[in-house]
């Protein structure tokens, strides 16, 4: 089985840079989306569009055109639950998880520490009641979880480690140790487990060119419970894929859905 998870960054932008085409191509059995910027009714009229999926999408509540996940698949899952079940939390449509026969699987797209880390504080928070919910998952079935987490976790996954070590959103010590704090709790990073060497990122800054010249960061993840890690026959980074300043990321699982 094929999953894909993808930041579009906006998903009207996107529908003009060769989306369902590029959708098309990767096929996967389910693909999930971040940063969609749009209301569940506006992401209805693309699911549409892709007749062959099942489509499951949460938004943010009260900011429109911000935040916003979405969940299209080709098999329907045995539930739905969106959100966290915390009102401080689930205001900007963050969370879907999605039961299969053989696992969850949790869509989310992790709060950025914003300009000046204003929102670190919240973002430190918001890691310990996410990783509840990923344990309170877990305890019925294994858990794959994928999208932007919105940190950078070794040297290795950012370009200019040391300019931006403790001063840019993406990597500072305490999102650095809240995603170590995944990987304590039993969880495993799919990308960097079976590529322990290999330098590739998924998010690249529009401005100064940043993609052209490979200064990037990977902050898109696939991480998996460790019972099932011999259940993954396949990872993958596909920045051949553009229209978006974050690129698709895949997992290929021998899990039932």
């Amino acid at each position: 089985m094929k999953l894909v998870s993808w930041n579009i960054n906006g998903i009207r932008a996107i529908l003009k840079k060769d989306f369902l085409e590029n959708i098309a191509k990767m096929d996967p059995d389910i693909f999930c989306l971040q940063e969609t910027k749009a209301q569940v009714e506006d992401v209805k009229t693309v699911a549409q569009l892709l007749p062959e999926y099942h489509s499951y999408i949460n938004s943010s509540k009260g900011r429109k055109g911000y935040s916003g996940t979405a969940i299209f698949s080709k098999k329907e899952p045995l539930n739905v639950v969106y959100d966290l079940g915390y009102e401080e939390h689930d205001q900007e449509g963050r969370v879907i998880t999605v039961e299969y026969h053989d696992f969850f699987l949790v869509n989310v797209y992790t709060p950025n520490s914003g300009q000046g880390l204003n929102r670190l504080d919240y973002r430190q928070t918001w890691d310990g009641v996410f990783l509840k919910h990923l344990k309170s998952l877990e305890e019925k079935k294994p858990v794959v979880l994928c999208g932007d987490l919105n940190v950078a976790h070794q040297e290795i996954d950012i370009a200019r480690a040391k300019q931006n070590y403790n001063k840019s959103a993406g990597y500072t010590q305490q999102e650095i140790d809240g995603f170590s704090n995944y990987l304590d709790h039993g969880f495993v990073d799919t990308f960097r487990h079976f590529n322990p060497e290999e330098v590739k990122y998924t998010y690249w800054n529009y401005m100064f060119n940043s993609r052209s010249r490979n200064v990037g960061w990977r902050i898109d993840y696939f991480l998996v419970s460790s019972s099932i890690l011999d259940k993954v026959s396949g990872v993958g980074i596909h920045n051949e894929y553009e229209g978006s300043d974050h690129c698709p990321v895949e997992l290929m699982v021998k899990l039932m859905c």
